[in-house]
């Protein structure tokens, strides 16, 4: 058995080519867009200063499971 045994078809071979490159040229183009965009700001006026931390909800399930491990989630 020669190493050519197992080629594709021509076609096959064809389409698969195709499938590749518009799949790399869609790559390179979202990667030319990344690359062109400005960096981000490194400026500290540039963020805010006050970030509202977001709620944790404890669920009546978690507080009952707690409750039996003696912690407290007050």
């Amino acid at each position: 058995m020669a190493s050519y045994d197992d080629l594709s078809t021509m076609a096959q071979m064809h389409a698969d080519a195709v499938s590749t490159r518009s799949t790399l040229e869609r790559h390179l183009a979202r990667a030319a867009a990344h690359a062109t965009r400005p960096a981000p700001s490194i400026h500290f006026a540039d963020y805010p200063r006050e970030v509202p931390k977001r709620d944790i909800e404890i669920g009546e399930a978690a507080q009952r499971i707690a409750n039996a491990l003696s912690l407290h989630l007050d």
